[in-house]
């Protein structure tokens, strides 16, 4: 599968500044901000044709841009019912399909909730569910990264420890690293250079340093109280430490694709990209 040679950043969906809110409108004005990756917001449901995604592949290709993909949040590998089993699997296979002939790279996920049950159990289901998937992929020949992501929420699954645990027991599957989901998880914690290095030294330890070059990452502010994640907030308006996160991430050499997911959109992306490539000591 595609890697990259260094951080590229891009914006979670359409940028603001695109007057046509298409894809294909939004990768050309990412091309345009000087910005390198966008992500296809599959927020309810996979609203492209396999017609299309060879349309955005061509132009995707033709600008340089990478792309990744969120899959709908009506996705529970836990739930009590088969049939709403049975169509998370769906919707999730439907976007790895759609992303990877848009020339997609990544597809993002919210695996479950924890739903009063215990830790093991959900774990249980949810591997075995990728399993299935992946299979199901293989057979497809769907190429491409499969990443449940870190949750904001204690009540949701997606725990770092859970996400690297399952990245070495299924193939093809590496976590999204929300380091604001981090955050707002620990309440407030995971906030500081220490921190952000410690979790990429985890990362390095048990999934080897080729997972620190082949990171799917998401960045924004974030209010979070009690129960974690409330939302997302543009990074000024927030304590997210995002100085000390792009030290870490220069410090381990990461390389990937970081997408800022800040309700501004471009204008966190391009704050972040101009803070990583400054040479001013951070």
């Amino acid at each position: 599968m595609k890697q990259f040679n260094k951080l590229l950043f891009g914006v979670a969906g359409v940028p603001l500044a695109s007057e046509k809110r298409t894809i294909l409108e939004g990768v050309k004005k990412v091309k345009e901000l000087n910005l390198d990756a966008m992500e296809l917001e599959f927020v309810r449901r996979v609203n492209v044709t396999v017609d299309k995604a060879i349309d955005i592949r061509v132009v995707s290709k033709r600008e340089n841009i990478a792309l990744t993909s969120h899959a709908p949040y009506y996705i529970n590998f836990n739930s009590f019912e088969n049939e709403k089993l049975k169509m998370s699997k769906k919707r999730l296979l439907e976007t790895c399909k759609i992303t990877y002939f848009c020339g997609g790279w990544s597809v993002c996920f919210h695996a479950a909730y924890y739903m009063n049950k215990p830790v093991n159990e959900v774990y249980s289901k949810v591997k075995n569910a990728l399993k299935e998937l992946m299979e199901e992929l293989m057979t497809q020949k769907y190429i491409v990264w499969v990443r449940p992501e870190t949750t904001g929420k204690p009540s949701q699954f997606g725990s770092l420890e859970e996400l690297i645990k399952l990245s070495l027991e299924v193939e093809n599957v590496l976590p999204v690293i929300d380091f604001a989901h981090l955050h707002a998880r620990a309440k407030g914690g995971n906030n500081s250079y220490e921190e952000f290095c410690s979790i990429l030294s985890l990362i390095e330890k048990e999934l080897s340093v080729e997972a620190l070059k082949n990171m799917h990452i998401h960045v924004s502010g974030i209010e979070y109280g009690e129960k974690g994640e409330k939302r997302h907030l543009n990074l000024l308006n927030s304590d997210f430490n995002y100085k000390d996160l792009i030290k870490a991430l220069k410090k381990f050499e990461v390389k990937g694709v970081l997408i800022c997911e800040s309700p501004n959109k471009e204008e966190d992306t391009l704050l972040l990209k101009k803070t990583y490539e400054s040479n001013d000591p951070l």
